[in-house]
């Protein structure tokens, strides 16, 4: 039977690479014993809340139609709830994506006259159409809804000055990114969030806190839920899914901003009494099962790609050494020749679309031409080996996803590959 390396070199890892890449995993035993031991946790916590509501085979079952009565929906999502820690949640097929599920939190709890304030900087990219940043269609501000914006200090830390400054008697809702979007900031820790959220409820008591937690969940042992979230955001095809969800997005949180949501999702009077699951439970009950031990291989993939490529002399965010508190891996090169490179040994490395090579195009919803990587069974689930980033200054590239540390592995040592094949890296050694 042929070496593990030799299969590598089978698969296009070069020697070089491969034993640069094993002297940086000599040094990680502890950090991935960490992320098995949250994982570990993780997965009780799931368990225990399906459990607690007596998930059984009739739950799997899907509905068509209005959905009238749909058990496993109902059910799923009071599972959310428990695990969430909130009072109610409403996970939704209809709800297509995480700015979906942004928009309809934000649209359904903000009326024409309210504000409504960012104090982590500037949102992801493509909340900039929803919310009016950036003109569009059917934006908040076309319905009266003004914003604000507080920028984090240089050194990451809130601006509690300005913040205080900016809260006032029309500030309705107060949106708290947890991860960095396409910025190279630090990803927010729940107990961070917990921090900012308990010094705007002292100063406005009645404000709404909303945590988009898109790549956050499971990182923690702990959610934003519990740390005084209002509402709770995110996407199933992310860390929830665990990789099996086709579609879907969550809201938990307070029952009257869950109930907003629903009226908003499908229409007043109906709410969440109405929308079928088309056949997607068990995926969704699976995914969820899933979520904690597929993060946690896609978070030390993050890990590995961050040792990997900070003694090459590339910034990266976090570095080899700091806390995670999401799974997705910023590394600059400065070059969109880099970003580029590495996206393609991204794809290179895909289970699905292997032979495919990506290029920057201008996607709906960014200011700038964006290259993505995404050779996944779910049409862009960045929980599976993904990467993508804008082509403009500082040529960041984010780095997210992978449903098995064998996978997020090898997707990492192929990018690497792409950039000494090019030439943008030289020389390999551990500094």
């Amino acid at each position: 039977m042929e070496s593990l390396q030799e299969m590598y070199a089978r698969m296009g890892i070069g020697k070089q690479v491969y034993e640069y890449g094993e002297s940086v995993l000599e040094k990680l035993a502890g950090r991935f014993s960490e992320i098995d031991r949250i994982a570990e946790y993780n997965q009780m916590k799931v368990v225990k809340a399906m459990q607690e509501q007596k998930v059984s085979e009739a739950c799997l079952l899907g509905t068509t139609g209005y959905g009238y009565n749909d058990l496993g929906r109902d059910t799923l999502e009071v599972v959310y709830a428990g695990i969430f820690h909130t009072e109610d949640a409403l996970v939704r097929p209809q709800i297509t994506c995480g700015t979906h599920a942004l928009a309809l939190a934000l649209m359904s709890n903000l009326r024409p006259g309210d504000e409504l304030l960012s104090p982590v900087g500037k949102p992801y990219d493509t909340l900039e159409e929803v919310i009016g940043i950036r003109p569009s269609r059917g934006s908040l501000q076309e319905y009266g809804v003004t914003y604000r914006q507080v920028d984090l200090l240089p050194d990451g830390q809130f601006d509690y000055e300005n913040i205080r400054k900016a809260l006032n008697e029309k500030t309705r809702l107060v949106t708290i990114q947890r991860s960095k979007g396409y910025q190279t900031r630090p990803t927010l820790s729940v107990d961070r969030i917990g921090e900012l959220i308990s010094f705007i409820k002292r100063i406005k008591s009645d404000v709404i806190c909303m945590v988009d937690n898109c790549y956050g969940e499971f990182v923690e042992t702990i959610e934003p839920g519990e740390a005084g979230a209002d509402m709770v955001v995110g996407s199933l095809i992310k860390n929830p899914g665990g990789g099996l969800a086709p579609i879907g997005g969550y809201i938990a949180g307070k029952r009257e901003c869950v109930e907003n949501a629903a009226f908003r999702l499908t229409s007043p009077g109906l709410g969440k009494e109405v929308g079928a699951s088309l056949g997607v439970l068990k995926d969704f009950y699976q995914g969820i099962f899933l979520a904690p031990t597929v993060t946690a291989s896609a978070l030390k993939g993050a890990v590995f790609a961050a040792n990997l490529y900070e003694p090459l002399g590339f910034a990266v965010v976090p570095d080899g050494r700091e806390s995670r508190h999401d799974i997705i891996q910023a590394i600059t090169f400065g070059s969109p020749e880099g970003v580029i490179a590495f996206c393609q040994g991204i794809q290179a490395a895909a289970p699905v679309d292997s032979h495919v090579t990506p290029e920057p195009w201008n996607m709906p919803g960014y200011d700038a031409e964006v290259i993505m990587a995404a050779g996944a069974f779910v049409s862009g689930s960045s929980i599976e080996l993904s990467a993508d980033g804008p082509i403009k200054p500082p040529y960041a590239v984010y780095f997210q996803g992978g449903l098995t540390w064998a996978h997020a592995k090898f997707g990492i040592l192929k990018s690497l590959q792409f950039l000494v094949d090019r030439g943008i890296v030289q020389e390999m050694r551990l500094s």
